[in-house]
């Protein structure tokens, strides 16, 4: 197995979650840091490491390119992927491991992955928006709530396990996502490939949620906008997709309604002092690039559609199964 971490500012950070590695129950791993600060920063907090390899990049690769790298270089025919700002419980590569023995069809583990200091959940797997949205599942709850094996439409990027056979089936993750949603479109093509991702509760994480890129910053703001509609053009079916404008206008009158009231995603941009029109020309912006990308995605889209190995009528049965109202997107 390959364990690939990307970190962008290494520090205390990276260190403790290469510690949390060592004391892992599964002992037949190797571990990949890919460093993408452009300074060579990750070698000062692995060089006593033993058994870490260092994938250093001039600039900035972003999560699916970084993790795109540790795959070229990994033979394994499995690839966990882990947050530098995350650590995991002894037992989380055995837990992985034994959830995708269930099935040679199982091409993805999500985590029980819970909020740093505390005992509520960051994420037991993702949850997918009609309008290309996702969002954690179960986040804010406590862990108990999950606490059983079970099938869930992808994992959340943080901390997760893929099998190689599914990643080079697939294409493994697009790059050009550059930050955010990455697990989002590759989960989706996952699906469509006729491949399915169990939750594993013994799998277990503690995320210091947002600690690199930060909770509500334009930078993520933008990147989650633009992203989603990429997810939502390469995957969603012609049936789904003439939805899915309806949803964001849903979506974006409860951002308005959090942000005037201080609460989710919109209120929290606004807490971190920026206004309430930086946040329409973001959407304006992410608009303008999806149409300046369209030849691009088009064609992506049609490839994904070839390779299909479920219909129309399947994957929109499992999208709504694992669905997230507007709301809930916009005001957790």
């Amino acid at each position: 197995m390959t364990v690939a971490i990307p970190t962008l500012r290494a520090g205390p950070l990276l260190a403790d979650c290469l510690r949390s590695l060592r004391n892992q129950t599964w002992r037949d791993f190797e571990v990949i840091v890919i460093d993408n600060s452009g300074q060579g920063l990750a070698r000062n907090w692995v060089e006593a490491e033993d058994g870490v390899q260092v994938v250093e990049n001039e600039g900035n690769a972003g999560f699916g390119g970084a993790i795109n790298q540790a795959l070229e270089r990994s033979r394994s025919p499995f690839l966990a992927v882990l947050n530098d700002d995350a650590v995991a419980e002894p037992q989380w590569l055995e837990a992985m491991l034994h959830a995708a023995e269930d099935s040679g069809r199982t091409g993805m583990i999500a985590c029980r992955v819970f909020l740093a200091g505390q005992e509520v959940l960051d994420s037991a797997g993702m949850l997918l928006c009609m309008d290309g949205s996702s969002k954690q599942r179960g986040h804010g709850r406590p862990g108990e709530d999950y606490a059983e094996r079970e099938e869930a439409l992808f994992p959340s990027g943080c901390a997760a396990l893929y099998r190689r056979e599914m990643l080079d089936e697939i294409g493994g993750f697009d790059g050009r996502f550059f930050l955010y949603c990455e697990e989002t479109d590759l989960g989706l093509r996952a699906v469509w490939g006729g491949w399915r991702c169990v939750y594993e509760p013994l799998a277990v994480v503690e995320h210091r949620y947002s600690a690199t890129a930060g909770g509500a910053s334009p930078l993520k703001a933008y990147y989650v906008e633009r992203n989603r509609l990429l997810v939502l053009m390469k995957n969603f079916p012609a049936a789904m997709l003439w939805r899915a404008p309806l949803v964001s206008l849903s979506r974006y009158f409860w951002h308005a309604i959090s942000a005037r009231s201080g609460s989710g995603a919109a209120g929290r941009f606004r807490k971190e002092g920026n206004s309430f029109w930086s946040l329409v020309f973001i959407v304006i912006r992410a608009h303008g690039s999806l149409l300046k990308n369209a030849s691009r995605v088009w064609r992506q889209r049609r490839e994904i559609r070839r390779k299909a190995r479920i219909s129309v009528s399947e994957f929109s049965r499992i999208a709504r199964r694992h669905s997230i109202p507007a709301r809930e997107v916009a005001t957790q």
